[in-house]
């Protein structure tokens, strides 16, 4: 069985090179091309669609917009983003885009892309990837309760109470979990304006900690601090972050 897709761009040699470059890939085939937010909604009313190509700048109503009203589905079709504007990666990856493709794109590019479609697809993940997408799409709670991480051809959800802190690496962070590490596409800054501050406090400009995970503050071998966790691990304390850590423990 094929994959269906649906091209939805305002210029159309943007949809052109889609349809040419998904042509050379065996398995897919294009169920419709649009030029506007508008006709894309009549066309996936109409049409069975398992991935969406989506600009983001068009006029009327962006592809983010269209984007968020898909989330709403019981099934929402993937989304794949195509745009020649890099500065939305964010936001495109908030509301759980599967990929993002900055245009001028060549086919090694595309070839990834569907490939991660593919797999998302053949893998039965469509049912996590809607309740993620739901999860954007709903009134967020005051906190998050749960983290969507992505990764090739998957979406899993790690609970938030399952994580015992947080290590920032550059534009990710690593969650440390109890037995594993998972690596997540989000800066820790903007991680920790969604955490429960009762519940996680800044130690270091890269480590957040769960407070009820720490027994105990100690001096290292160069003078410094280090936060002892009940796992085991220990994590360096700034001098910034010291009279937090110590008021915590009512030294």
């Amino acid at each position: 069985m094929k994959i269906r897709a649906l091209i939805v761009d305002d210029e159309e040699p943007g949809r052109i090179n889609l349809r040419y470059g998904l042509a050379a890939h065996a398995g897919w085939e294009v169920a419709g091309e649009c030029a506007s937010a508008a006709a894309a909604r009549a066309a996936l009313a109409a049409l069975e669609v398992d991935v969406v190509f989506l600009d983001i700048q068009m006029p009327q109503e962006t592809g983010l917009a269209l984007a968020r009203e898909l989330a709403q589905r019981e099934e929402p079709p993937l989304v794949i983003f195509a745009t020649a504007y890099n500065e939305h990666a964010i936001e495109a990856f908030e509301v759980h885009a599967l990929d993002y493709l900055l245009k001028p794109f060549d086919d090694q590019r595309l070839a990834q892309a569907l490939a991660r479609a593919a797999a998302m697809l053949e893998q039965r993940q469509r049912a996590a990837y809607a309740r993620a997408m739901r999860a954007f799409a709903a009134p967020e709670p005051a906190h998050l309760q749960q983290l969507n991480v992505r990764s090739v051809g998957r979406i899993e959800c790690v609970q938030v109470d399952e994580v015992l802190w947080i290590e920032a690496a550059g534009n990710y962070v690593e969650l440390r979990l109890a037995q594993r590490r998972v690596l997540h596409r989000v800066p820790l800054a903007r991680l920790e304006q969604h955490l429960d501050p009762a519940c996680f406090l800044r130690v270091h400009r890269r480590a957040l900690v769960r407070v009820s995970e720490v027994a105990a503050l100690e001096r290292d071998a160069e003078g410094g601090s280090q936060l002892v966790l009940r796992c085991g691990d220990r994590v360096p304390v700034s001098e910034r972050h010291l009279p937090a850590v110590k008021s915590l423990l009512g030294a």
